[in-house]
């Protein structure tokens, strides 16, 4: 009787997973529709805890509108903090604001600077991720937590084992990402040969809104922008 029952709720877990394909699905479908017609993008990441008086807050909010002003609209994950902010100066520069929402627990709510038909909910983490690298044309990361690197980290990933096109990786804030940077020159490339030299190269550490904006026009040229895979 007991292994009846422990096979039953195996099945039905089984089967639920099946199911769960099509919800997975509908949130590809539902992103790439949307998506696709918002034109090129640039990708703030940082802190959901950031205050609008911490100056990445007001540094996040002068890049975003310093970009927008450029002809790129500015994607988030949606939410307060560095997100926030980023959304804000895209929203007063008049510019296209996205953001890409997801349920978190204690610091995940929508801001109010998202444009209305530009605000999309996901409930799977990996679905968000693809939506963040196939419609970006660079990612700017500002200080944050495990999020903001797991980000960071999985763009690195894809562009280092040739899965999708290099674009620009601008880290903002030496005093935040220095020592970062420092590890992977010197423990992972140099002390144990984990990664080629040249991927160091895949980062950019900067401190102002107008070295972000060089890269990103010194990178692409006259705006041959598409979308990355």
């Amino acid at each position: 009787m007991r292994r009846d029952k422990h096979s039953r709720e195996w099945n039905e877990v089984k089967t639920n997973d099946s199911w769960a394909i099509f919800k997975i699905m509908g949130e590809f479908v539902n992103g790439y529709e949307k998506m696709s017609r918002i034109g090129p993008c640039v990708s703030i990441f940082g802190s959901a805890r950031t205050k609008p008086e911490n100056k990445y807050y007001k540094l996040a909010e002068k890049i975003a509108k310093k970009i927008t002003e450029s002809g790129y609209g500015v994607i988030t994950g949606g939410g307060p903090g560095i997100m926030e902010a980023g959304n804000k100066g895209a929203h007063l520069a008049g510019g296209t604001s996205v953001g890409l929402n997801i349920a978190l627990p204690f610091e995940q709510h929508d801001n109010p600077y998202i444009d209305s038909d530009k605000s999309l909910d996901f409930d799977y983490f990996f679905v968000r991720k693809v939506m963040f690298v196939k419609y970006s044309q660079g990612f700017v990361v500002m200080p944050g937590g495990f999020g903001t690197l797991d980000e960071l980290f999985e763009a690195l990933t894809l562009i280092q084992t040739n899965k999708i096109d290099s674009f620009p990786i601008i880290l903002v804030g030496t005093e935040f990402w220095s020592g970062l940077i420092d590890w992977i020159k010197n423990t992972l490339s140099e002390k144990f040969q984990n990664i080629s030299i040249g991927d160091i190269d895949l980062l950019h550490l900067v401190d102002t809104e107008d070295e972000v904006l060089h890269i990103l026009d010194s990178f692409y040229g006259e705006y041959n922008l598409s979308p990355n895979f």
